[in-house]
């Protein structure tokens, strides 16, 4: 029998051999780095999710605190509201309490001066009425107080207004339409102007000195 042939691998086979085993395992090798590389980027994912998770957790229970803090501002507001309109309400009444007043105290005052003017005009000013004092209207106007009277042998027409407290000139332009009705009503004739009231500053007095109008306050009386 002839000898049986044995298989020699050759330089050239175990190169090749070689080349491929390393293929292999570079292969093999990268494969693991991948795979480790997308663990750690789906842990990091995992963790950014649950961060992200707590965040909205966080940002809901902010907007419950928020939505909470609205309906209490809401009901404040509805409270103030409330006091508001019952501020408004008591005031518009104590406003009408004290207006009432204050028209009262002035009845009382032009009722006190229909009584002395008579006197103190002819004794401090030479003026001598001989036609009781009225309220009256003249030409569209309310005039406080409105009589006739005699000076220096003239007649004149006595217009007067009533203030409870002079503190501006502001009164000066109100007696001076009543004064206008009155000319209107009656011709160019002579008026005494006169202003009634409690009490009036320093600076209406010389004002009303200029002017030529006679102020008299409640205690001269």
């Amino acid at each position: 029998m002839g000898a049986v042939g044995v298989f020699e691998i050759t330089p050239d086979v175990r190169r090749q051999v070689r080349e491929i085993v390393d293929e292999r395992i570079r292969e093999a090798h990268v494969s693991r780095e991948d795979f480790s590389e997308l663990k750690n980027i789906v842990r990091d994912l995992a963790k950014a999710q649950q961060r992200t998770e707590a965040r909205m957790e966080q940002l809901a229970e902010a907007q419950q605190r928020t939505e909470a803090r609205m309906e209490q501002l809401a009901e404040a507001q509805q409270r103030t509201e409330i006091e508001v309109r019952k501020l408004a309400k008591s005031l518009r009444s104590t406003r009408t309490e004290v207006g009432g007043l204050s028209r009262s105290m002035s009845y009382a005052l032009e009722n006190e001066a229909y009584r002395v003017l008579p006197g103190l005009l002819k004794e401090r000013y030479g003026i001598e009425v001989f036609d009781r004092f009225v309220r009256t209207e003249i030409a569209g106007e309310e005039v406080n107080v409105f009589g006739k009277g005699r000076r220096d042998g003239r007649e004149v027409w006595i217009v007067g207004e009533v203030e409870l407290k002079l503190t501006g000139v502001g009164k000066f332009r109100q007696l001076a339409r009543k004064v206008s009705a009155v000319r209107e009503e009656y011709g160019d004739v002579p008026v005494v102007e006169i202003l009634l009231t409690h009490f009036a500053r320093s600076q209406v007095l010389e004002r009303a000195k200029e002017k030529g109008i006679i102020v008299i306050q409640s205690f001269e009386w």
